[in-house]
This record gives structure tokens, sequence and C-alpha cells, in this order.
């Protein structure tokens, strides 16, 4: 069996812009500048999840001098552990499951990911995140169940057939994606069955899958050097970085129109974006749309916290979110990479029962009746962020979260039910088996509730408040 080549015209086109020559985008200076605002906006709102997203490829996949490097294209790292304070280059991480990580690219061919029988009561998944943050399809015990198998990961050029031996494919828009792996963990003496779990989960081009000749290497790729968090909220050079990832996806046929609107303010695939050409007017209508589409999320965040939008109705694919750009930007700022709803929901602690914001300076309960815990098919979990920064709290106990395997080493209320104090300091020796410890300054706490049951999907299901003690 062959595997089957993208086009020549298509091929050539793509190594002329990976070889470096990269022309500059025209940007119209005559256009006027609240068009320009406009459009910046629109396109800031478009591509920060991109550009975010490429941030931590970076550090993940290319900058082995990065502290949060993992490992080269296409080579599956295994992270034998949870992640801590010490853990910075994405917001709100998990710390319930130990992850594996592969950054895939699919130029020359696509990609397979095996993974081992494994017990029917452990949850796992293999989340396909695209370049747009699409999560775009799963494997794992929901989707795909817990028997093990071959599975095909396929980029935009990838026309062959399903060949022998792969249970499903799963087709990417883009060229380059993440496949995030989470392996529960039921207890810190659990480690080392989850090391052997990670260390069966196998990834490899198809063709050695096949036993065949590896397909002709794409050209390498000239990464440009990423901007810092804070630098993606102001500094013009956010179009240049959307510009170069815009290289590897493809337009959609929805956003046709999209980009030719883009293209009036230089954004276009493969081009230079160069503040420096710029028009003071028109350099000035770009830094105000920037600042627009922060004050629409900014908005947007009130519903958040208000429980109007959850984050159920911002993660998922192209054709669950309908191209809601500012729900996919509004999903990378509060916590890049979270799950679709169907894998996971993440109810949010961000005020108190009272309406107002949480604080460490504060002291809070949670009680969770006996007949009204989280509903699960996995499991659910409690995590403390600081903010801004949203990552996790260092504190004197080393716990970071609160979660259904730890309900053994819980207290029960006299009604059998939990109360769990979340405050900066210890609630008392009697009490801190049920202790989230909380900074000083402003925090939140995300729940999440692993493969949710259909009460918590249809809103049946409520999460209790936190009170102010």
């Amino acid at each position: 069996m062959k595997l089957t080549r993208r086009d020549f015209t298509r091929a050539s086109l793509l190594a002329a812009s990976l070889s470096g020559l990269r022309s500059t985008g025209a940007v119209a200076d005559d256009i006027p500048a609240d068009e320009a605002r406009a459009i910046a906006k629109e396109a800031y709102i478009y591509g920060f999840p991109m550009v975010d997203n490429y941030r931590i490829q970076h550090a993940y996949f290319v900058d082995a001098k990065n502290p949060e490097y993992k490992g080269p294209w296409n080579q599956l790292v295994n992270i034998p552990r949870v992640y801590t304070p010490a853990d910075t280059a994405i917001q709100t991480p998990n710390s319930d499951t130990p992850y594996s990580m592969i950054g895939m690219d699919l130029r020359a061919e696509p990609m397979v990911l095996t993974v081992p029988p494994i017990e029917k009561d452990r949850y796992f998944s293999i989340q396909l995140i695209d370049a747009y943050t699409f999560n775009f399809d799963y494997i794992g015990s929901r989707a795909t169940g817990n028997d093990g198998g071959s599975f095909l990961i396929a980029g935009p050029g990838w026309k062959g057939e399903t060949p022998q031996g792969i249970k499903k494919v799963f087709n990417s828009e883009t060229e380059l994606i993440i496949a995030a792996y989470r392996t529960q963990l039921f207890n810190p003496d659990d480690l080392d069955n989850v090391k052997k779990i990670q260390a069966g989960y196998k990834a490899e081009p198809l063709s050695k899958f096949l036993g065949q000749p590896a397909a002709e290497a794409a050209p390498a790729i000239d990464f440009i050097k990423p901007l810092t968090p804070d630098e993606e909220k102001t500094s013009p050079e956010f179009f240049n970085i959307l510009n170069f990832i815009l290289q590897y996806c493809p337009t959609h046929p929805s956003e046709t129109e999209l980009m030719a609107r883009f293209a009036k303010i230089g954004v276009e695939p493969g081009k230079t974006f160069d503040a420096s050409t710029l028009s003071p007017e028109t350099k000035t209508a770009i830094n105000q749309g920037m600042a627009d589409a922060w004050a629409d999320l900014a908005a947007l965040r009130k519903r958040v916290d208000a429980g109007e939008v959850t984050s159920g109705d911002m993660f998922g694919t192209r054709e669950y979110l309908k191209n809601n750009y500012l729900y996919r930007m509004t999903a990378a700022v509060l916590g890049i990479y979270g799950n679709s709803k169907e894998e996971a929901m993440y109810p949010i602690y961000a005020v108190d029962s009272d309406g107002k914001k949480l604080d460490g300076a504060n002291k809070y309960t949670v009680h969770f009746a006996a007949d009204k815990m989280p509903p699960v098919h996995a499991f659910w979990s409690l995590t403390m962020y600081d903010l801004p920064a949203s990552l996790l709290v260092a504190n004197p106990i080393n716990r970071y979260l609160l979660n259904k395997p730890m309900l053994p080493q819980f207290v029960k209320d006299a009604n059998g039910g939990y109360t769990f104090y979340v405050q900066n300091e210890s609630p008392g020796k009697d009490k801190e088996p049920n202790w989230l410890p909380a900074p000083k300054g402003p925090f939140f706490v995300a729940m999440r509730l692993y493969w949710p049951k259909d009460e918590a999907l249809n809103g049946t299901w409520k999460h209790p408040p936190m009170t102010k003690s």
C-alpha cells in the first residue's frame, strides 16, 4: 500500500514558503483608520488562541533550552508525574492526571498513535488539538473505549484509504497539532501503574507502522521567536506570528471572506507583517483594535463569572463553536487546551455566594450533600489557581486539589456529605483533611468533571456555592 502524496503544485508552494521566502504583506494605509481598527480587533480575537498555542508549542517542541521543553516533533514524551506550581507554561494546568504529549507535524505523512488495553475503571483520554485550538476529536475511555488499538492522525493534505490494523482515522484541518494524553492517577502509590501504561503508548509515522520506507521529509521549518504572554497583549508583532502560523492552516471554506478582510491590514498566510512600515494613524488603529479585543473579552468574562456562559460553551470542534472566535479566545485565556464538555466540564468558582470575588484574605466553605456529589462516569476534582497567573498554588502541605479518589481520606459531615475548607491558613488539624489551601491574594477554583453524566451536561445538577465563613 503506497502513501498518498499531495499534489505537486501545492507541495512546491509550501516548500517555497517554508524555505524562508516570505514576502511582505501589503498593509493598506489608505483604508480608513476606523476600518483598520475594526479589522485588527477581529483578526486579534481570531488569532489569539493560535498565537498563544504557538508560544506553547515553541516551548514544548522547538526550543530545547526552554525549561518546559518536552521533545522534538513527532516524538511522544511521557510526564510520569502530575503538574505542580513549578509548571508555568500553560494556564490552569491539570494536576489530576499525568500527561503524555506529542506535537505532530503532519506535512510529510500521517502519524499512528497506538494505545495498550487499559483496565476498565481507569480513565484516559487523548485530546487532539489543531492549530486553531479546536478539539477536533478524541481517543480514550469515552470516545473509543479502553480496549486499546491503533489510530491514524492525518493532516489536511492526506487522501489515503484506511490501512489495515487502524481502528479509526482522525483528520486535522491543520498541519501542526498537539495530542494531549491524560491518564488517571488514583493516588500517589498508583504512579508506577501509570508509568507502565504510559510506556505502552506508541507514536510512529504511518510508513513505519506499515513497514514501508519513510515518506520524503517535509522542508524544515524556520520557527520564528514567539512572544511572551505580556507581549501578546500589546505588540503588533502578534500579527506577524499569526501570518507565520497561517501557512500551516489551509483556509477553511467558512473563512474565505474573513481572510480577504484580514488581508486589508496585512494579515495573510506566510507574509511578513512589519509594523514599522505602517503610518502613525494605521499603527494607532491597530493598537486600538487589539485593546478593543480585550475589552470584548472582559465583557464576556463577566458573563462567564455570572454563569451565563460556561467553559463547556467555549471548547470543542469548529462545528460546535460555529466559528465563535471570541469564545475561542476566551477559552484560550481562561485555560488553553480545555476539554470539550462531553469529555470534561469545568464549573468555575470565581465569586462567592454573595457575588464577591474570591480572595485569600477570607475563608470559605463548599458543602456537598451526600446525594448531590458531582455526577461523573470517571472522576471529579477541585483545583486551586492564583490570579492573575492562573497557576497552581504552592502551600505547606503540597496539596493543589481535592478529588474523588481522595474521598476515603476526607472527613464526612454528620449527614454523610462533605464540607471543604478553602482558605490560606489551616482550618485546624481536625479539618485539615478537607482543606484546599489558597494563596493570600485573589484566586479561583476550577472544578473538573471527567466524562460527566447527563445530569451535569443538561444542567440538572448544579455545583454548590462557595460561601464566605
